[in-house]
Formats: C-alpha cells, sequence, structure tokens
C-alpha cells in the first residue's frame, strides 16, 4: 500500500492570534481533520514552549527569537520527524530548509508592503529576510481574495500563476449557546447598537467610523449606540486606542461608544445576533470575515468601497467612501430608515454566504497539496 500524503500543519498561530487569523486557522483544522483518510493524514505541529504576548521591548525581541527559531529550526525538525511530504503555515512564514518536504503558506494580505510604517523595524527585517525568501521557494502560495492575490503580486513580483485564491469560510455556528444580551453586561439594548468588531488596527479607520456615527446622532437618530468590540494591539505602530479615544471625547460621545475589549467568540455571536447594523469603514483588508459573520446572524452590512471589501460583500452589502464622513453617515442611514432595504440585504447576505465554506476551503487546499508535493 503506497504511503499517504502526511500534510503538518503549523497550529502554533493558534495560542497566539486572537481575531480573523485565529478563526482561519481553527475552522480550517476542523475540517482536515474530517478529510483526514487512508491516503491523507495530518499531523498538527506545535510547540511546548509559552508564548509572550506582552509590550516589554526586550522580551518581545525574546519572542521574535522564539518565533523564528520555531519556524526555522523546531518546526523543520518536527516536520522530518513526522515524515511529512508537505509544511501549511496560515500565518505568513514557512521555514526556508526543506529536509525532505515541501511548504506551502498563506499570504492573508499584503499590509506588510503597503504600510511598513505600522510594523517594528525587526519584524519587517525578518520578514523581508525570512518569510518572503521561503515562499519564494514555495511551488504555491494561498490568497484569501483575487484583491489579495494582485496585491500580493503587485510588491513581490511573485508570478501570478503561482498565487491560488482559496477563499474563507463563513463562520460555524458555534451551538446552541445562551443568546441572551444581558450576560454581557453592556449598556445596549438590542437592536439599539451598530456593531463594528475586530482590533484597533489604524487601517480599520474608527475615528471615521465615530465621527460618522456623531452624525447619525445629530441627525435624529439619538438613542443609537455605537459598539467596538475587539482587543488593542500590542504593537504601537498599529495600535488607533488613543485615536479613538480622542474622537469618543471630541465628540461628547462618552455614553454612546462601547468599548469591549476582547471578547470570547461566544460572546461576539450574542453581539452580532442583536445588533441593528454592522459597519465596516476599513481602509485595507485582505478578506473580511467579519463580513460573512454579519451574514451569518442576519444583520446588515455598510462597507467601505475599496481592497476586497466589495469583492466579499457582493450585491449584499452597501458601500461608501471610507475617507468621507458624509459618505460613511449616509450609507448607515440609509439602510436604518429603510426597513424594507434592510430585509433584502439580509435575505442577500444568507445568499451570498453559501459562496463561502470552511469544507470546500480545506477540499481546495488538499487538492493544492498534492499537486504541492508532486512538484518537489
Amino acid at each position: 500500500m503506497a504511503k499517504p500524503l502526511t500534510i503538518g500543519v503549523d497550529v502554533r498561530d493558534i495560542k497566539v492570534a486572537k481575531t480573523g487569523t485565529r478563526t482561519y486557522l481553527i475552522e480550517i483544522c476542523r475540517e482536515f481533520k474530517k478529510l483526514e483518510s487512508e491516503t491523507v493524514k495530518f499531523k498538527f505541529l506545535d510547540t511546548s514552549l509559552p508564548i509572550y504576548g506582552g509590550g516589554n521591548k526586550l522580551l518581545k525581541w525574546v519572542g521574535h527569537f522564539q518565533y523564528q527559531f520555531w519556524k526555522q529550526i523546531s518546526l523543520p525538525l518536527k516536520a522530518w520527524t513526522n515524515k511529512c511530504d508537505v509544511v501549511f503555515c496560515t500565518d505568513n512564514f514557512v521555514p526556508i530548509i526543506h529536509l525532505g518536504y515541501t511548504t506551502v503558506p498563506v499570504f492573508h494580505d499584503a499590509f506588510f508592503f503597503e504600510n511598513p510604517e505600522n510594523y517594528g523595524r525587526l519584524w519587517l527585517w525578518l520578514y523581508m529576510k525570512t518569510a518572503l525568501p521561503a515562499a519564494k521557494r514555495s511551488p504555491v502560495i494561498v490568497t484569501p481574495t483575487a484583491y489579495s492575490k494582485q496585491r500580493i503580486h503587485h510588491f513581490t513580483g511573485i508570478a501570478a500563476n503561482k498565487l491560488v485564491v482559496v477563499t474563507e469560510g463563513a463562520p460555524v455556528s458555534i451551538g446552541n449557546q445562551n443568546n441572551d444580551l444581558k450576560l454581557l453586561n453592556l449598556p445596549v439594548e438590542s437592536r439599539q447598537y451598530i456593531l463594528h468588531a475586530g482590533s484597533f488596527f489604524k487601517r480599520k479607520n474608527l475615528p471615521a467610523l465615530i465621527a460618522a456615527f456623531a452624525k447619525l446622532k445629530a441627525d435624529g437618530f439619538g438613542d443609537l449606540k455605537l459598539v467596538l468590540a475587539g482587543p488593542t494591539p500590542v504593537n504601537k505602530a498599529e495600535n488607533d486606542y488613543h485615536e479613538v479615544i480622542n474622537a469618543i471625547n471630541d465628540y461628547q460621545l462618552g455614553d454612546a461608544v462601547i468599548l469591549t475589549g476582547y471578547l470570547p467568540d461566544e460572546h461576539l455571536q450574542i453581539l452580532y445576533k442583536h445588533a441593528l447594523l454592522y459597519a465596516f469603514p476599513s481602509i485595507n483588508e485582505g478578506f473580511g470575515l467579519p463580513v460573512l459573520e454579519a451574514f451569518r446572524n442576519g444583520v446588515p452590512v455598510v462597507v467601505a468601497n475599496n481592497t476586497c471589501l466589495p469583492e466579499v460583500g457582493g450585491d449584499a452589502v452597501l458601500t461608501f467612501d471610507p475617507f468621507n464622513i458624509e459618505a460613511i453617515a449616509a450609507a448607515m442611514k440609509e439602510v436604518l430608515l429603510d426597513d424594507i432595504l434592510k430585509k433584502e440585504m439580509i435575505t442577500k447576505g444568507h445568499q451570498q454566504l453559501k459562496k463561502f465554506t470552511w469544507a470546500g476551503a480545506a477540499e481546495q487546499l488538499v487538492e493544492i497539496f498534492k499537486n504541492a508535493a508532486n512538484c518537489s
């Protein structure tokens, strides 16, 4: 009997990531386990060492070293001892050395190239010296949208036919969890708030959303609230928390804008389920998983008219210019005032959601792994 194709999946990032990249890894691993057979086996490779996630500069440098040691030494050795044919990493970085295996990375976006000022010099240097050369050694690079593929090709010069689009899946229902909004102990009522979920990165454009929300309040939506659910990035260069606080204070919205901080998935689901509208004013995204999350929970969505967001949202979303406060406010107001439009958007959202499945993504990835192994 022929040896099964053995795929090593780097799952270390589950311990570190808190947003979309963590969801990606968890969901794709869940589907991989369903696809195991006599011909395809998965090895989920992890580190046993603790991972530092704080802001101390010295310890962050130690963390960078640990990360690179994992990627370039420990992971290759684990893959070799597990007789892996392919090593799959969902966080940009794959091993440069190949010990009897080939590698397949996921590049979710081109942020490193588009906004280098948002990253530390060490991290950028490591990216250019390890992630990029390693990716160029890989037979294929996975990316989640046509937009991301185009941008990565533009900045890296990697051949377009080497970049393969595998869309992310729709969020998976957590189950019969208690959906009572009171569990969150937040000063909000069902269908009385606009929601945004995600880390407070500068590219999320949250001060502009707050300014547009202030305009809505002034236009007669006095009881409406804005919920910003998400953690504060550790990296100061990417962190927009202080600008968010300043915007709230400038518009005197202290009681109307709710900052939840990081929430576990089951609590975030409650917020989605009770939201009146989801607003996504980001100026740069690689995929935009919250769009699908809102669709699944029957929430109408307004998004920026740039990057991948119109691609993911299709005809189920209303778009706006994220650099125009009036336009953001007008899009939200249009949905809030038109019940027919709202229902139409929810229906179209459910239809658009069917195009994105983790099962389909996993099946497509397995075919990519088979081809990659044959190329090695």
